[in-house]
């Protein structure tokens, strides 16, 4: 493969369910310089009603990674950790922020930018690091998917066992993964399905929120100052969930996927200023809401409300229960179970989806062969998580989600050598005070991840594995 620059006609990216449009792309171009010289708060709003990859990316991260971890921070914890999901998106933003300013500024395939400007370890660290959080990812998804399809099954009176339930998700995975790209109406509908099924469980959640009310405003206001540790409760460790939620906000697969995807839509250096404002209203706003109102409702009906938390053993039934004095036993949950599965399912699919871009990339295997449908079936092992994983399908979600972090700081220093690499973005090199400020964000998120990760391995590593055991 080539790791030249490469005109859109060429370049076979993320599959996208609308094809490039070359007079409709020179149209939002020059619709970009008009917006250029407008004041920022109209020019805020212009971009608002664009929208970009950044909602879809709010989509992705909001999988059952997120929602564990903020599920059982504000059972365990009530208030105390909702400083969790604005640091870690935010240390997120960051990265996100600077390999779409180094991709639009150069039109380099990052994969092939990384290897050829930072160095086969870090290219290859980047895109090893994408198929193993995949891997890693598919067991505790299918442990949840699972889950809440047998507690559907119960709901309506039909047994579904765990293992077969997996095989269910199994065959849907696979049928899309291999579908994805290539059946663009069909794509499009399962996408927005996937967003309604996000939103209503978040929809839902803000319901349980406005009828319960802030029970301890004090303690919500606490609550948001950074890296604050409350003590261990019911088994629950407040690190764990710290630095879970550290690691689910932005995963090594995501951060592989998201460049493509705004190749995939044809976007160059005129889309760097509404890429970098399509990562905060697309992608950090929604994320904030979202988590919030998760980490609120719990914390309203378990630690200080009635209902009782038991640890690490919280199942989504129970979870479910957050739901039912508000909008009924039975549709609340229902929606807290189709939610939970849109998560997962839709993760399970686009991790298979980044394995197979993943050897297009690596291996220049053709996207649609049979080597590249290979490719995405090699996470398919996670769905033994249906069954090895049954009795703690919420929890598994979080030390899971700390294990994957690992892959993500070698992709980091990549890009932090990408980025004051003058060769690879030539006059696009970030200068003055914007780069220290930008660079030193980059360095301050590194190293917080990674000074995280490796003190955690050191004190609780023993502990983390006798949870997954």
């Amino acid at each position: 493969m080539s790791e030249s620059k490469q005109p859109l006609s060429d370049f076979d990216g993320l599959p996208s369910s609308k094809p490039i449009d070359v007079q409709e792309l020179a149209a939002e171009e020059k619709w970009l310089d008009e917006q250029a010289s407008r004041p920022a708060y109209k020019r805020a709003f212009a971009f608002l009603r664009k929208g970009g990859p950044g909602y879809l990316q709010s989509a992705l991260t909001l999988g059952g990674g997120t929602a564990a971890t903020m599920l059982f921070a504000g059972a365990a914890f009530g208030y105390g950790l909702l400083w969790v999901a604005p640091v870690s998106m935010v240390l997120g933003i960051i990265m996100m922020s600077a390999i779409a300013h180094q991709t639009l500024s150069t039109g380099l395939r990052p994969y092939a930018a990384m290897r050829r400007f930072a160095g086969p370890v870090f290219a290859y660290g980047f895109a090893g690091g994408a198929v193993l959080s995949s891997i890693i990812w598919h067991f505790a998804q299918y442990s949840l998917g699972a889950a809440v399809i047998a507690d559907m099954g119960d709901a309506a009176g039909v047994d579904i066992s765990n293992a077969v339930a997996g095989a269910l998700i199994l065959a849907v995975a696979i049928a899309w993964s291999f579908l994805y790209g290539r059946a663009g109406k069909a794509i499009t509908i399962f996408e927005n399905s996937l967003k309604v099924l996000v939103w209503g469980i978040v929809a839902c959640f803000g319901l349980v929120v406005f009828k319960t009310g802030i029970a301890d405003p004090k303690a919500l206001a606490s609550g948001l100052i950074p890296f604050q540790f409350p003590e261990s409760v019911n088994g629950v460790s407040a690190t764990t969930v710290v630095i879970g939620g550290l690691a689910a906000a932005v995963g090594a697969n995501m951060l592989f996927l998201y460049p493509y995807t705004l190749l995939a839509r044809g976007w160059g250096r005129k889309h760097r200023q509404l890429a970098q404002f399509d990562l905060l209203a697309g992608m950090l706003l929604p994320y904030l809401l979202a988590t919030a109102l998760m980490c609120i409702a719990t914390a309203n009906a378990f630690y200080y409300g009635e209902l009782e938390f038991s640890g690490t053993r919280l199942s989504p039934v129970e979870a479910a229960q957050a739901l039912a004095s508000v909008v009924g036993d039975g549709l609340g949950r229902w929606i807290f179970n189709l939610g939970i599965l849109g998560m997962a399912v839709s993760s399970i699919i686009l991790q298979m989806v980044c394995c197979g871009f993943v050897a297009t990339e690596v291996f220049g295997t053709k996207f649609g062969s049979a080597k590249y449908r290979l490719a995405c079936l090699i996470p398919a092992p996670g769905v033994l998580g249906a069954i090895l994983w049954t009795d703690i399908a919420l929890w598994v979600a979080v030390p899971t989600t700390l294990l994957c972090g690992f892959m993500l700081p070698i992709a980091y220093l990549g890009l932090i050598k990408l980025q004051f690499n003058k060769k690879y973005l030539g006059e696009d090199r970030p200068q003055g005070a914007k780069a220290t400020a930008w660079v030193g964000g980059m360095i301050f998120s590194t190293l917080t991840l990674t000074v995280f990760l490796v003190w955690y391995a050191i004190t609780k590593g023993p502990e983390f594995f006798e949870q997954l055991s």
